[in-house]
């Protein structure tokens, strides 16, 4: 029996890339998992389909995010397939466009915030109803909000910098009911989302380099500190931001 067995999870943006790594380990570690996606429904049944060949239980739902509404809709969406939830995790998100200040237009710095901010703040608020006793909330975050920025996703990393402040405040908030609400922050991972500049021999060298290990990130090793935190054993941290660089901020 696996130590989230009895638990519902949901992973918003689990289709593909650190969400569907998330995801599959809390569907090994026996949590049913709801596959959040936006509009990639093949990736989603992806994953579902790889939770369920490992033994675990899997649904998946459509929910635009960054839209008028959208944390209902997706709540909406969820509790057809669901009555409760156990575990959160905030993971759907974007980099918006890579320009420096001068050349982000509002329209720009409003989609990030609406995908990043916006949508995990009202996702969650929504969501409190749902979440029993003795939840997680788990929020992704970056460690570009801790000294590594780059001028070109400065929008973005502001949009992290508000996920970290709403992790610690809720924290202190929900804890008498028992919920944990952390903030993991990865640095460079091999996802898709990231194949198209990193996937070569120069780039791969360059970032691994940046770690204290010398090799670049899997989504499985995010999901590993995911896991952790959505266990009881993660029962006594909260309102923390957890470094899951590999040693790139050191």
């Amino acid at each position: 029996m696996g130590v989230l067995t009895g638990k519902t999870a949901l992973v918003t943006g689990s289709g593909r890339g650190i969400g569907r790594g998330i995801a599959q380990r809390l569907g090994r570690d026996g949590a049913r998992v709801g596959v959040h996606y936006n509009g990639n429904v093949a990736a989603a049944k992806e994953t579902v389909a790889s939770i369920e060949a490992a033994g675990g239980q899997a649904f998946a739902f459509a929910a635009p995010l960054g839209a008028p509404g959208d944390a209902q809709a997706l709540w909406t969406a969820f509790d057809a397939h669901a009555d409760g939830l156990d575990i959160l995790v905030n993971n759907a998100g974007t980099d918006g466009v890579r320009a420096v200040i001068e050349d982000t237009s509002e329209d720009d710095f409003d989609r990030v915030f609406a995908v990043n901010t916006k949508s995990p703040f009202f996702v969650t608020k929504l969501g409190l109803d749902r979440l029993r006793d003795g939840g997680r909330i788990i929020n992704i975050s970056t460690n570009l909000t801790r000294g590594a920025g780059v001028p070109e996703l400065l929008a973005y990393t502001m949009t992290k910098g508000a996920i970290d402040a709403f992790t610690s405040v809720l924290a202190k908030q929900v804890g008498a009911r028992g919920i944990t609400v952390n903030a993991v922050a990865p640095g460079v991972v091999d996802t898709d989302m990231n194949a198209g500049w990193l996937r070569n021999d120069e780039t791969m060298a360059a970032v691994a380099a940046m770690s204290a290990m010398n090799r670049v990130a899997e989504p499985a090793e995010i999901a590993d500190i995911v896991a952790f935190l959505a266990s009881n054993d993660g029962r006594w941290v909260t309102g923390q931001w957890i470094d899951a660089t590999g040693g790139a901020l050191l």
